[in-house]
């Protein structure tokens, strides 16, 4: 029977982390998979509050259609935060508010890509980027991270070899890496994105969520003409909100919200006014320290009983801040088969195939130690480090038969 379905439609599969999500579902199971908040740090009672007040002073307004750009109070709250964080003057008219930043990344998509557009992205890359970018059938480019962010070397020849059109990566604390470009490193960026005249979409959800080292700038700090960053509140307010932004050059705002009238018409006013609110009543810098208090404490939990309970041949990475670790099994190891013990044990993560579109990964995989207490975050990684010795124990013996 002849397809009713697009083309875009059959070149996109459906994620084996389905298989992940359902079996986390399972009674008792403690998931480290999915990147999620600590619902324990939401701020109930001042959103609450925020939207009783909103809804009294400004309640015929913020139910009624909006702007396609965006409140404008909370884009003016944006820009001046730039200015107060990182010295850099922002207009309101280089931020479009989104539908959560990875409405971001679909706008985005939408207005630079064409099929067998060449873009470059991160190896290990975001997920949910990959995903976004394939619905536009671009021919992906992956370039190899190293400790201090992206392999410039390898940078600079994809952009000599191929027209790439976009660049795409997570330059603070990588999903799923947890690694973080150097200063020195988004300098030598900047300088190849105007050489070779490419846009780098810069994805900054977990900026802020930084527990050690120094904070650096986003990237339009080093390049205003060929920066693109995505911002979120989601990780530091909620993710109920579904509220996110884009700090681009006018030019590509322009074409955004042209975007994403086809899209939405506007991201919800009412969440807006609600959120603009919030931040007006409450010290969200206050707010934040809250949070990257815990998160430290979870974080350097989850490090230190990788060091005291698995074998020492796992490699992982030492985050600065974010909400994830990435863990290399020995060469040869199946991540997707430690996947399946773990599973028996009671505890599922992200194998980190799914973080590759050219292959590779099979022997790494993503913790998020974010959404855990102390107990929930100690039973699971005994129940891993259980898991992570029957996959070796396993192989030993089929070595040695």
């Amino acid at each position: 029977m002849k397809t009713k379905f697009s083309r875009r439609m059959h070149n996109l599969h459906n994620s084996y982390l389905r298989e992940i999500f359902v079996s986390a579902k399972a009674p008792g199971t403690i998931s480290f998979a999915g990147g999620l908040p600590n619902p324990q740090f939401f701020p109930t009672e001042a959103i609450a509050e925020a939207t009783a007040k909103i809804l009294k002073e400004k309640g015929s307004s913020l139910l009624q259609y909006g702007f396609t750009e965006g409140y404008p109070p909370l884009r003016e709250f944006i820009a001046q935060r730039y200015g107060t964080q990182y010295g850099l003057t922002v207009k309101p008219e280089e931020i479009l508010i989104t539908t959560g930043s990875q409405q971001g990344l679909d706008l985005l998509g939408k207005v630079f890509l064409n099929p067998g557009d060449q873009m470059a992205l991160e190896s290990p890359g975001y997920l949910g980027a990959i995903l976004s970018f394939s619905f536009y059938e671009p021919d992906f480019v992956s370039v190899p991270l190293l400790e201090d962010g992206i392999d410039i070397e390898r940078l600079g020849q994809a952009f000599q070899e191929h027209e790439i059109k976009l660049f795409y990566g997570v330059t603070n604390f990588q999903n799923p890496s947890g690694l973080t470009y150097s200063e020195a490193k988004r300098q030598q960026v900047a300088e190849l994105l105007e050489q070779y005249d490419v846009f780098f979409v810069e994805d900054n959800p977990y900026g802020e969520l930084r527990y050690s080292g120094q904070d650096l700038p986003p990237m339009p700090y080093y390049s205003r003409d060929k920066a693109i960053t995505l911002g979120s509140f989601s990780k530091i307010a909620s993710p109920g909100f579904r509220l996110g932004w884009i700090f681009a050059p006018p030019e590509v705002i322009a074409m955004a919200t042209l975007a994403k009238q086809g899209a939405d018409l506007q991201s919800s006013s009412f969440a807006q006014g609600v959120l603009y609110q919030y931040l007006c009543d409450n010290d969200i810098e206050a707010h934040i320290a809250i949070i990257k208090q815990a998160y430290k404490a979870q974080r350097d939990l989850m490090i230190a009983m990788v060091e005291e309970l698995f074998p020492p041949e796992v490699g992982l990475t030492r985050p600065d801040g974010g909400m994830f670790l990435w863990l290399t099994l020995p060469e040869g190891q199946s991540a997707f088969d430690l996947f399946y013990h773990a599973v028996e044990e009671g505890v599922v993560f992200v194998p980190g195939k799914a973080f590759h579109v050219d292959g590779g990964g099979e022997n790494t995989l993503r913790l998020s130690f974010s959404n855990s207490d102390q107990a929930t975050l100690e039973t699971g990684m005994q129940r891993l480090a259980k898991a992570v010795k029957r996959l070796l124990s396993d192989k030993q013996s089929v070595g040695q038969a």
